[in-house]
């Protein structure tokens, strides 16, 4: 299960442990084995073959909606994996929905 992104970009600033800032469109927002998952595409990826999505772990909290997203690494392989899983599963639902 995926939430819906509205069709304008949504940006998303990241700062990462070298101290570097990358700005990154939020592809969708998933949801497996109970957990919601964020697919990123950092800003700058002009080819298409070299566009690397970066995955995080993702949670509101909500009792206070206004409260900035918190992102975090995925440790485990198994998990990554299967984050992996359904992100193909998302994009393969795009282009199906684009053949319509």
């Amino acid at each position: 299960m995926e939430k819906n992104i509205p069709e304008e970009e949504m940006k998303v600033e990241l700062n990462l442990d070298d101290g570097t800032t990358v700005m990154c469109e939020v592809i969708t927002i998933l949801e497996v084995a109970g957990k919601e998952y964020i697919a990123l595409l950092p800003d700058g990826q002009e080819n298409e073959e070299d566009q690397d999505v970066w995955f995080y772990a993702y949670s509101e909290n909500p009792d206070d909606p206004n409260e900035e997203p918190e992102l975090t690494y995925i440790d485990d392989d198994n998990e990554y994996e299967a984050v992996c899983e359904a992100f193909d599963e998302f994009l393969d639902e795009c282009e199906y929905d684009e053949a319509d």
